[in-house]
């Protein structure tokens, strides 16, 4: 049992674990006498006020909006790298992986849509199923050891972080809200800013941050959500500088407090799902209906499909050392959208009734549960025949 639970704090797995754990004591306050305290503590104003510029957000959003932006200031990192220097950097070698996720976006949503085309106001939750979260897949699939390939684990990697730049582009296209062409102004001005540093090579860390601050809070008033400075600022800060690392160093840092704070701060507060008068009827009404068999079907249904046409039309090879089975498995396990599936919800219904915003939660939570337990069964399965 010890040797158990200290397999799951492994550097591997604990950010998955930690994941599950906030998740769960999050289910447990929102269905508790706490549950009072629980949401009145996500709704506490906070206000940052500088002469006539002011921030004024409940907690919550300054998770949803602050803390996420530091996040994806980590994935624009890790994007930056795996196109310079890793798994993304050979157009032969990424192209498989790209069209995977492709249609790891595309089949979800579809599945959802084909559910919830009706509702006007289901339908804006559309691209909740298409996100995978790379932690809690990649923490599945540590748990089953060395006997993974190591090539397996690169392509779910690669495959993730494509997804999460479609991510990106998604929320940018579909989720702002009305556009303030002077806070636009700003945030031009501050990428602007930090190109200009770029091309001189700027070693220091601090000149980045400090205009990349600049840069969300013009993002955050513009009406664009401000998760996407993040992602600028990482596309910005050079990796190395001559022999010195630079974005190298806080990507390493970041990883850390994402894993430790972030990651698991965002699931404390978005996965309190109060069930309290819930029934089975309403578990399984369109929306969370659409968003559970979204993840679960149409997530592995399109990265498998989309995989093997590539393949077959010869357009690319299976991962060295993979069989199909393993690629079956790792595209269930594509099917945990968790933390970044309600990050979607949270915009995609940020300005509707409460309950848009419990059965999105429970759609994810059923979903994104199943798509681990048959992901890592099937996984394991296939490596007991391949490894007795």
């Amino acid at each position: 049992m010890r040797h158990q639970l200290n397999y799951l704090f492994q550097p591997d797995t604990r950010g998955g674990t930690l994941l599950v754990l906030a998740a769960l004591l999050a289910l447990m306050l929102a269905n508790s006498s706490l549950s009072g305290f629980y949401d009145e503590f996500l709704h506490t104003r906070v206000a940052v006020v500088l002469g006539d510029f002011a921030i004024d957000k409940p907690l919550l959003a300054w998770i949803n909006d602050g803390l996420m932006a530091v996040f994806f200031l980590m994935i624009g990192l890790e994007v930056k790298y795996e196109l310079l220097h890793g798994s993304l950097s050979n157009p032969h070698k990424a192209l498989l992986p790209v069209i995977a996720a492709i249609g790891g976006m595309l089949v979800p949503a579809l599945v959802f849509l084909s559910v919830n085309h009706a509702d006007p106001v289901n339908r804006q939750g559309w691209a909740i199923p298409a996100a995978t979260d790379i932690a809690f897949a990649l923490g599945i699939l540590a748990l089953l050891g060395k006997r993974v390939p190591a090539t397996l684990k690169v392509f779910l990697l690669a495959l993730a972080i494509i997804d999460d730049v479609g991510v990106i582009v998604i929320i940018a296209f579909f989720y702002t809200a009305d556009l303030s062409v002077i806070s636009l102004a700003v945030a031009a001005a501050s990428t602007l800013v930090l190109v200009v540093m770029n091309r001189l090579q700027v070693a220091r860390l601090t000149p980045y941050l400090l205009v990349g601050m600049v840069l969300w809070a013009s993002v955050l008033k513009s009406g664009v959500h401000a998760t996407l400075a993040g992602v600028v600022i990482g596309f910005t800060i050079p990796l190395w500088v001559g022999k010195k690392p630079v974005g190298h160093r806080l990507e390493h840092r970041l990883k850390g407090a994402t894993e430790w704070l972030i990651l698991p701060v965002f699931a404390l507060a978005n996965a309190g799902v109060s069930l309290a008068g819930l029934s089975l009827a309403s578990a399984v009404s369109p929306l969370p209906l659409g968003i559970m068999l979204g993840l679960l079907l149409g997530k592995p249904l399109g990265v498998f499909s989309f995989t093997w046409l590539a393949v077959k039309l010869g357009l690319a090879k299976l991962p060295q050392g993979t069989n199909w089975t393993q690629i079956l498995a790792l595209a269930v396990l594509c099917g945990i959208g968790f933390t970044m599936s309600m990050f979607i919800a949270s915009l995609a219904y940020e300005h509707e009734e409460v309950i848009y915003d419990t059965y999105s939660r429970i759609g994810i939570l059923a979903g994104s549960t199943l798509s681990a337990v048959l992901g890592f069964y099937l996984m394991k399965r296939n490596l007991d025949k391949e490894h007795p």
